[in-house]
């Protein structure tokens, strides 16, 4: 009678053992605000860890119920309003990875330069929340200046030209998510325009 095949089932373990590091390397990458992975991460995330999609909508973070949000609810000269994107086929929202986190920010549409007006739905403006320069989330807002913040080590944005930096440590601007307003609803036009998140050197 044979001996049984233990090198089958060491094997299997060592697969096992691989697979659940990988899972738990991408969830302290999701934390830390890294986006490593980048595109291939939609392949491997559930439908609440994918970026957001064309089409999704936007529902506001402290929300009780995910309400899709219209432009009347963003206050005109801020301050911003955090969102997450929503998919409204099935009311998944995408909010498993802080990465998806959105400001919204309303704004007169004269002001905005460039591309920004391209990109923005009857003056609001959406960006990722995380700072590029080491994954904080941005949640200051000086009012005066209609600046975003970031209070970690305070890179400044300025949200009218594509938030760019103005100044701070950062090294480039917030990734910003093109909108468009469908059936009076605040929707993805297209993807993030940039990684999101902080860029490895």
């Amino acid at each position: 009678m044979s001996e049984p095949d233990e090198g089958g089932g060491r094997g299997r373990d060592r697969a096992d053992a691989e697979r659940s590091t990988r899972r738990t390397f991408l969830a302290v990458l999701s934390f830390l605000g890294l986006d490593l992975a980048g595109d291939a991460i939609p392949v491997w995330a559930e439908p609440a860890s994918e970026r957001p999609k064309e089409g999704d909508v936007l529902v506001a973070i402290d929300a009780e119920k995910p309400v899709a949000l219209e432009t009347k609810d963003i206050p005109v000269g801020g301050p911003p309003v955090l969102a997450w994107p929503m998919d409204p086929a099935s009311n998944t929202v995408r909010r498993d990875s802080r990465l998806n986190k959105v400001l919204l920010v309303h704004l007169d549409p004269s002001t905005l330069v460039g591309s920004t007006q391209e990109r923005a739905a009857e003056g609001v403006v959406a960006y990722s929340a995380i700072c590029p320069h080491a994954g904080c989330e941005v949640n200051g807002w000086l009012a005066d200046q209609q600046i975003l913040e970031c209070s970690c080590h305070y890179s400044h944005y300025n949200p009218r030209e594509a938030a760019a930096v103005m100044d701070g440590p950062a090294t480039r601007s917030l990734a910003a998510l093109p909108l468009k307003i469908v059936e009076g609803k605040l929707t993805v036009a297209k993807p993030f325009t940039g990684r999101v998140g902080i860029v490895p050197t």
